[in-house]
């Protein structure tokens, strides 16, 4: 920054103290009550010697970097990259830069990119968790508060939110059997994944509940376009093809549809498809795709929240919160 430009310049160019310059850039000219007179005459010299306050003095003065981590498993899932989209939307509302990191569903990149978040003194984390087990997250969350999104772990002390996902399962499966659908193949994602292993638990009650727990047929192990392409490929190529697909995700969802398409099969009439999350383009397939769908918003807006409470209060009460999901019927589910 020039000389000529910053707050000792701006207060001697103005005629007011370096602490008032400093309580109007900073928004408390209410607080310290400062005339709006003085407030527009500072404000107008800030604009036009172009004025941008140093985030390295900041740090230093608040000891905040006004920073936070957004860890995710998978950019290029359109899922993961609507929450990465309003988690950065909503934390710039705070005042907060986030630095977004893509784990690759491993958990010894995710220990990496944690580091390398620690070592720039990030002031907290927003995390989509790859492991099986918490204990390393709640010791880093000691120092450093972190906040759990989509995924989480049984009895810990972290905060976290995520989608109803038995509920949602359950509800969608439902609705396959109350069309008629008894061969329904449930292709999941990572086997030890909270979420997954929900959505398959209210898959197999669903099944359960209306006499048909001997039908069930699970397949699969993360949650790629590949796995719904091949366990599909397997699936309609066999002697007892399944009537309907429950897909565990939107790329599951995608592999599968391309692997019905590839075998001269037609969605609704030969496979119904039901998928898990949510997206714009799925109204713009043909036909439009019967999907159960997240809260993201509420999600990524209830996680920044949560995390700024930690920040002002670091002993406040862990929040753990599950969302409602809802089904948005397409035209993708066949009445047999």
């Amino acid at each position: 920054m020039s000389p000529e430009n910053n707050l000792k310049s701006i207060a001697r160019r103005t005629g007011v103290s370096i602490s008032t310059v400093s309580r109007v850039l900073n928004g408390k000219h209410e607080q310290y009550r400062i005339s709006a007179k003085t407030v527009k005459r500072v404000m107008d010299e800030a604009k036009r010697i172009d004025y941008k306050p140093s985030i390295l003095a900041q740090s230093l003065r608040t000891n905040k970097t006004y920073t936070i981590g957004l860890l995710i498993p998978s950019i290029d899932n359109p899922y993961f990259a609507t929450i990465a989209s309003e988690i950065v939307f909503e934390a710039k509302r705070y005042g907060y830069t986030v630095i977004l990191l893509d784990t690759l569903e491993d958990e010894g990149n995710e220990s990496e990119c944690i580091n390398t978040l620690l070592t720039r003194s990030i002031d907290g984390i927003i995390l989509v968790p790859c492991g099986e087990r918490p204990e390393s997250l709640e010791k880093i969350d000691e120092q450093t508060p972190i906040v759990l999104i989509d995924r989480y772990f049984e009895d810990t002390s972290l905060s976290y939110i995520c989608t109803d996902n038995y509920r949602g399962a359950l509800d969608g499966v439902k609705l396959l059997i109350e069309n008629g659908h008894k061969e329904i193949l449930c292709i999941r994602g990572v086997p030890h994944s909270m979420p997954s292993k929900e959505r398959v638990k209210g898959y197999i009650d669903a099944l359960r509940e209306s006499g048909f727990d001997t039908r069930s047929r699970i397949a699969g192990n993360d949650y790629s376009i590949t796995n719904g392409y091949l366990e599909t490929k397997l699936a309609i190529g066999s002697p007892a093809r399944p009537t309907a697909i429950f897909a565990l995700s939107n790329t599951i969802m995608l592999g599968a549809i391309r692997a019905i398409g590839e075998s001269s099969l037609r969605i609704p009439d030969d496979v119904s498809i039901l998928s898990f999350d949510n997206n714009l383009f799925l109204d713009f397939l043909h036909p439009a795709v019967t999907r159960i769908s997240q809260p993201t918003k509420e999600i990524s807006q209830l996680a920044v929240k949560i995390l700024m409470e930690r920040l002002s209060d670091k002993q406040s009460v862990p929040q753990q919160i599950k969302l409602p999901a809802q089904i948005i019927e397409g035209k993708s589910v066949k009445r047999l």
